[in-house]
């Protein structure tokens, strides 16, 4: 870690794990509404809450950053696991026909 902040390249780590972490939930909201349909959505929301707690509760600035970043990623994914049930049903992504 001292690496990081001698180099000054904390900033670039964040960036490129929030963008990682963005494309990690983007097919997880995919994947739990064909799976699950929106009844998954408080998995996002414990997620969320125990993300934000624990990057409230742990000091170091990279760690506490990235778990409020994953937190807010939850929370974003329940919008946008109501809006994927939107999608398909509009016929944009495919329907689980193995689910009722």
């Amino acid at each position: 870690m001292n690496f990081l902040a001698e180099y000054n390249l904390t900033g670039i780590v964040i960036s490129i794990a929030t963008f990682l972490i963005i494309g990690i939930f983007h097919p997880m909201v995919i994947k739990g509404e064909y799976y699950f349909g929106v009844k998954c959505w408080w998995v996002f929301l414990i997620m969320g809450i125990v993300s934000i707690t624990a990057s409230i509760a742990i000091y170091h600035l990279l760690w506490s950053t990235l778990l409020a970043v994953w937190g807010a990623s939850s929370f974003w994914s329940i919008g946008e696991l109501f809006e994927q049930k939107k999608r398909v049903k509009k016929g944009w992504f495919p329907k689980n026909p193995k689910r009722q």
